[in-house]
């Protein structure tokens, strides 16, 4: 008996060993297999026309869109970017992971300063265990109006989609916003006033408005689909400021991933995108061979707030011999049903459908348990203004916002990246709140004296390795909003969505521990709230902000200091040295 359990013992430690020797075959493999991709983005002002109008924009290489970029997971980057524009610049890379590279992931003032002009910096960066469609942008000012692009992600050499059908085509669509006018001037003015920036003139696909708008019509992007194909469409909502409704006439959708995490495939017919998140859907050529609208038009749920209610297309157009017989190119395309602007029922039911594509180890044992307020604020005029020109908020205010009643104010002489890595002193603070000051009825009526928050740079500190929740909790403070929420350096699970103030009593019972998505952009119910829990194993500096542009100008944003772990594999690489200098 002994000696048969010896002989059992061996193999075991023997079948361990095999096992062990595979994983490292397995691993070495893949590292064989990786590539490196370089890449030289040039920041230059370049006349773009839209809307009848010709007008200086910045673009990278003279393209806008931008170039799209492609890598294999386990692929690394390497992208220098070379400033030859009026403007400070630097790119963020939208959803990596950046583990340990903090240095790159590129939030101007967070984790860098910024490329000034003639400036240069090189971004390196390898992509692990992602796969699907992030996009990189600018993040400075509002620079990535006309700067930005689709970042694709393959899945590892020789590996293939883990879809039913393999998709005969890919196409991105980036969904944008266009000014007949200099997004800079546009938030420089609106600084000024107090007031709410100017809305967009169009919305576009792919940098085109559409034919739909006046001078556009030549322009108007074509998606190649033919009878029998299952084609992939990477969708990005690369909007400085909306939400975005997008659906293509006569056709459904399955939707198979988002931010570059996959997903248990569901139908629909409609998408809803905040600005900051992708989503990947196949679609079939299983119509009549003609020409298609694919449409996108805002989701509005502020109230009484401008917007722009105009609509974008482009057009799907079969390219089958039917097709070429009956002379389709010369059809009118066929117009789709949109949801209408304040359709939050169906944005719901849409953002409530995803669920990861496998069981997820959503972190439990939570040592971190947060509670952020997310909505817009008013400043009385300072003494010293012109009320008539300076405060063009309402009632004579300036508009501001917060997260936990505290308004985030970048630096201006460090990063604060660098002021951690450097241990500089009275850059920022550690004392960014674990809970609101105040507890009111966040979703009711607001007291007037929780309007105006405290400006600060306060920051949120992470031990390495700790399991983090944190409720993000919608107010009614000015007017609710569908706020989309982003973080940088991470994804995270989201296990609940509600409407009205969270309540800790009740809302576990809703939340999803088996198979929530994994994403790196959450869209915060109107007046509502979301968890999302993500452990902290990712050092270094990481901004939390609303991927509403014009909110993260007035606040909306904190950060993360995420702690060294133990070791080199659980601490920030050293700085670069072409770092850019403040």
């Amino acid at each position: 008996m002994e000696v048969f359990e010896n002989i059992v013992a061996i193999n075991h430690r023997f079948s361990l060993f095999f096992l062990g020797l595979l994983l490292l075959l397995a691993s070495a493999l893949s590292l064989a297999n990786a590539k490196t991709h370089y890449h030289d983005f040039v920041i230059q002002a370049t006349p773009v026309k839209r809307l009848c109008k010709t007008q200086n924009s910045i673009t990278v290489n003279g393209m806008f869109p931008g170039p799209t970029l492609e890598v294999n997971n386990g692929d690394t980057l390497v992208v220098n970017v070379v400033n030859k524009a009026q403007y400070n610049v630097t790119i963020h890379w939208h959803g990596v992971r950046q583990m340990r590279t903090g240095w790159a992931d590129g939030p101007e003032f967070v984790t860098q300063c910024p490329v000034r002009p003639g400036g240069s910096y090189t971004y390196k960066f390898t992509i692990q265990g992602q796969e699907g469609t992030l996009w990189w942008h600018a993040h400075s000012s509002w620079l990535r109006a006309t700067v930005y692009g689709a970042l694709i992600i393959h899945p590892r050499e020789g590996s293939s989609y883990p879809f039913s059908k393999q998709p005969k085509r890919e196409t991105a669509i980036l969904l944008g916003e266009w000014w007949n006018a200099n997004p800079i001037d546009v938030v420089r003015e609106a600084a000024r006033t107090g007031g709410a920036p100017n809305v967009s003139d169009a919305y576009t696909v792919n940098g085109q408005p559409g034919d739909l708008y006046s001078c556009s019509n030549q322009d108007t992007v074509i998606v190649p689909i033919d009878s029998g194909e299952t084609n992939l469409l990477r969708v990005v909502n690369s909007a400085l400021n909306q939400p975005l409704f997008f659906t293509v006439a006569n056709h459904k959708f399955t939707v198979v991933g988002a931010d570059a995490s996959y997903v248990k495939p569901f139908t629909t017919s409609v998408l809803m995108l905040g600005p900051g998140q992708t989503t990947d859907v196949l679609i079939s050529g299983d119509q009549t061979p003609s020409r298609y609208y694919m449409a996108a038009r805002a989701y509005q749920s502020a109230q009484n707030a401008p917007f722009d209610n105009t609509t974008t297309t482009a057009i799907l157009e079969y390219k089958s011999s039917a097709c070429a017989a009956k002379n389709c190119s010369s059809n009118k395309p066929v117009m789709p049903p949109l949801p209408a602007y304040n359709d939050t029922a169906t944005v719901t039911a849409f953002t409530t459908s995803f669920k990861s594509a496998d069981k997820t180890l959503v972190p439990t044992g939570i040592d971190e348990s947060l509670f952020f307020t997310v909505g817009l604020g008013l400043n009385p005029c300072p003494s010293n203004f012109n009320k008539s020109s300076q405060c063009q908020g309402p009632n004579g205010t300036r508009f501001t916002a917060s997260m936990n009643n505290v308004s985030f104010v970048l630096p201006s002489n460090f990063s604060l990246l660098q002021a951690h890595h450097q241990r500089i002193q009275g850059v920022f603070t550690t004392d960014f709140p674990a809970n609101p000051p105040r507890k009111f009825d966040y979703t009711g009526n607001v007291s007037q004296s929780l309007f105006q928050p405290v400006a600060g740079t306060k920051l949120y500190n992470l031990k390495y390795g700790s399991r983090v929740q944190i409720v993000l909790q919608d107010t009614s403070i000015v007017t609710p909003e569908n706020h989309p929420i982003h973080l940088h350096g991470y994804d995270f699970y989201i296990i609940a969505q509600g409407f009205g103030n969270y309540n800790p009593r009740t809302a576990p019972s809703k939340f999803n521990l088996v198979d929530p998505p994994l994403r790196n952009t959450v869209a915060v119910p109107v007046n509502g709230w979301a968890v999302i829990r993500f452990v902290a194993d990712n050092p270094g500096v990481w901004l939390m902000h609303c991927h509403l542009d014009v909110h993260i100008t007035w606040g909306l944003a904190t950060a993360f200091l995420v702690e060294n772990g133990v070791g080199e594999l659980q601490s920030i690489e050293s700085p670069p040295e072409d770092l850019p200098l403040c």
